[in-house]
């Protein structure tokens, strides 16, 4: 035995080594897919710095171009005028000459006269002998001393820091979490955010084994992100935070555990009616379904005779919440949730098939009987929606009914205040009261079920809403309208 847990020990050993191994050239191959991809990052870093001075270089250009044609233009233009005013002065140059030889005093007072007249408009004496434009360029060059400097102090990015969690800014509400956090120092360089999560069961920091993988939300730009939709079905959630920029992402900020105050239950299909088809949290009638499973179960007893069934077990862990109770029976199409309610403030939703003949929603205490129908004892709090020939809606408790002159809603949410002693329903979509039970509890509660002709479906694990948390301080505020079908 001692040689046989060694040769054990040194092939779990083996194992060991042969997947280190195995890791290790999986590492290697990855830095090399990583070195060659940076690489390639860097390459296109650079050819786009190199495009940019490239098309600031030929915009430049241009500009020197332009304003190199401008200035030829209005030289040219000044030294076509110049020329047609040195022309228009030569010929009058010429005719002032001929006059000089005019000999009739009369015919050269006549002439000199007009050469005068021609002198005082000529156009050379209106030209300005000054060029119009410079020969230098106003945009000859520019100066990268400071830029040079710049490209010079060029280094890789730094690892940015891990962020801070702001734990008193977090909000567990509506089946939501947002969470908030900080860099610990300034740093304009982040380009987005990655928040991981994940469920779990334990309290503080995560543990190794036994836990559900991360869950990613990729590209946050801002400091703070809502998860919305969730499913509690644990106790706590684990987060995290880690900052990137173009280059690198940093370490995950410290991991912060929020508890969820979930109350997760299933249907106790153990305990149903037989002619009730449950799974999990959806119970659906089935008329053919109580013979079959009546066949079986006598076969079952035949054969099995004394032999105890693995789900009536005293040791499994949801027996006290069942008190080892029979299925019901007769009329009472019941069927119980596998989790009671002994203190605290929890919610949950009921959504019912449209073709739903009748269905009842509420609580009950333990060990009804088999007989017994939700709202038609002392112990037990339902709203009750009968569509059979015509529709009506009524709160039922102690076999007295109230009728709500309200729609009957999609979805029917049921908020249970036991320390309180408050048992209220709403309209799961607009958070709407529906009716409100008082009453001091004596014993746990569980969530109960009827159904005729249809099906339910149960979402639990969910958070109490805000809007019902705030309806209930209105009411507590006000006193509160209290049932007259109340104990």
């Amino acid at each position: 035995e001692t040689l046989q847990r060694i040769v054990s020990t040194l092939v779990n050993k083996n194992d060991e080594i042969h997947n280190f191994i195995d890791m290790l050239n999986h590492t290697i191959t990855n830095v090399q897919v990583n070195s060659s991809n940076a690489i390639s990052e860097l390459d296109e870093e650079f050819d786009g710095l190199y495009s940019v001075l490239h098309e600031m270089k030929g915009s430049m250009a241009n500009t020197i171009q332009q304003e190199e044609a401008r200035k030829i233009q209005a030289l040219q233009d000044q030294l076509s005028q110049c020329s047609r005013a040195l022309e228009s002065s030569e010929e009058l140059l010429e005719l002032a000459v001929q006059s000089l030889d005019i000999k009739n005093p009369v015919e050269l007072l006549e002439a000199a006269r007009q050469i005068k007249d021609s002198v005082t408009v000529a156009s050379a004496f209106r030209l300005s002998l000054k060029p119009k434009v410079s020969d230098s360029m106003t945009h000859m060059m520019v100066d990268f001393a400071l830029e040079k400097r710049m490209l010079q102090a060029v280094k890789f990015l730094p690892v940015p820091k891990a962020p801070e969690i702001d734990v008193a800014a977090c909000l567990v509400a509506d089946n939501c979490i947002t969470i908030s956090w900080r860099m610990p120092e300034e740093d304009s360089r982040i380009d987005h955010f990655v928040l991981e999560y994940r469920k779990t069961n334990f309290d503080g920091l995560p543990r190794l084994k036994g836990e559900q993988r991360w869950e990613l939300v990729d590209y946050i730009k801002a400091t703070q992100y809502t998860l919305s939709g969730l499913k509690f079905d644990t106790k706590y959630m684990n987060l995290r935070v880690q900052a990137c920029n173009k280059a690198v992402a940093g370490e995950y900020s410290d991991p912060v555990t929020l508890e969820t105050k979930a109350f997760l239950f299933s249907l106790d299909s153990t305990s149903s009616h037989l002619n009730l088809k449950v799974e999990d949290t959806y119970v659906e009638w089935d008329p053919t379904g109580g013979k079959g499973q009546e066949k079986i179960k006598g076969k079952e007893n035949k054969n099995r005779s004394n032999t105890a069934s693995p789900k009536r077990s005293t040791n499994s862990p949801r027996t006290s919440a069942r008190g080892g109770r029979d299925r019901f029976a007769g009329e009472s199409y019941t069927v119980l949730g596998d989790t009671a309610v002994e203190s605290g403030q929890h919610y949950w939703e009921v959504r019912a098939q449209k073709d739903c003949k009748s269905y009842s929603v509420g609580v009950t205490y333990r060990n009804p009987g088999k007989f017994d129908q939700l709202g038609k004892t002392n112990s037990s709090w339902c709203i009750h929606i009968n569509n059979w020939l015509q529709t009506t809606f009524s709160a039922k408790h102690n076999n007295k009914a109230k009728t709500l002159d309200i729609p009957v809603p999609d979805r029917i949410g049921v908020y249970c205040d036991f320390d309180g002693g408050q048992l209220s329903f709403y309209n799961a979509s607009s958070k709407a009261l529906l009716h409100t039970f008082r009453a001091k509890f004596t014993q746990p509660l569980l969530p109960g079920f009827m159904i005729w002709c249809g099906g339910l479906t149960v979402s639990t694990g969910l958070q109490v809403p805000s809007a019902v948390k705030t309806l209930q301080r209105s009411e507590d505020g006000l006193g509160g309208s209290t049932s007259s079908l109340n104990n």
